[in-house]
């Protein structure tokens, strides 16, 4: 039942996502209708995911939370891409806005997708770890174009509290091994989770020091280098596990 109600409003989100892109070209009453009409849509999306992750009960926490994460993957999306559309509000077709909203509108869709299939996958048991391992791959994906983007961090942290945050990704490097080797579905969707918040962490972290005030230029562009080439040198045994 749950599935058929998240089907029906994911279908309603997309399409207030196309009513978002196109109002960024016309007035700003509909833009603000659209804004409005998607933000009612996403509260009604996360009440029936909610509810489909409470009807799994208590003894599997970890598909709730490979559900929960999903729906925080769309809102997030959804927030981007508003802020997008009143960045391109009124902007000409060749605008650099323009192509921020587009590529806002795509991860927007990716995302909404990417729920539907875990929903589906949560229905048979010998897909949801290979499912929680997709999404992560996908989540940790659009993660490293954030970080490798020119946008500044709201605050700053020292280097310290990034090396502190690698220590997350041992772990889950030790984890993710384990679950190949063992190929049970609770360990996979375990790894799937945990690899997520290791690696955004330790991403979000790097980002904040990079612009702390006492680091160089030459030191920022080797840490943006290294925290990508951590972030590629994971993804890569995320690929390994889920082909295992």
């Amino acid at each position: 039942c749950y599935r058929e109600n998240i089907l029906k409003t994911a279908k309603a989100l997309v399409e207030d996502t196309k009513l978002l892109v196109s109002g960024a070209a016309s007035s700003q009453d509909k833009l603000a209708q659209a804004a409005q009409s998607s933000a009612n849509t996403i509260t009604q999306l996360a009440e029936v995911v909610k509810l489909g992750a409470a009807s799994l009960g208590s003894d599997d926490p970890e598909t709730q939370v490979v559900l929960i994460n999903a729906i925080k993957d769309v809102a997030k999306a959804l927030s981007d891409l508003i802020s997008a559309t009143k960045g391109a509000a009124s902007k000409p077709a060749d605008d650099p806005s323009m192509y921020q909203l587009k590529g806002a509108a795509k991860v927007m869709v990716t995302n909404v997708t990417s729920l539907l299939k875990t929903v589906k996958a949560v229905e048979d048991e010998a897909t949801r770890g290979t499912r929680a391992l997709e999404a992560t791959i996908e989540y940790i994906k659009q993660e490293l174009t954030v970080f490798q983007s020119s946008e500044v961090p709201e605050k700053t942290s020292s280097p310290e509290e990034s090396i502190r945050m690698t220590k997350g990704i041992t772990m889950a490097t030790a984890k993710a091994v384990a679950a190949g080797n063992s190929c049970r579905q609770e360990d996979v969707i375990a790894t799937a989770n945990l690899s997520r918040k290791a690696v955004a962490d330790m991403l979000t972290a790097c980002k904040q020091a990079l612009y702390h005030p006492d680091v160089s230029e030459e030191v920022r562009e080797r840490a943006l280098r290294f925290g990508t080439e951590c972030t590629l040198g994971y993804l890569e045994l995320l690929e390994h596990v889920l082909l295992v």
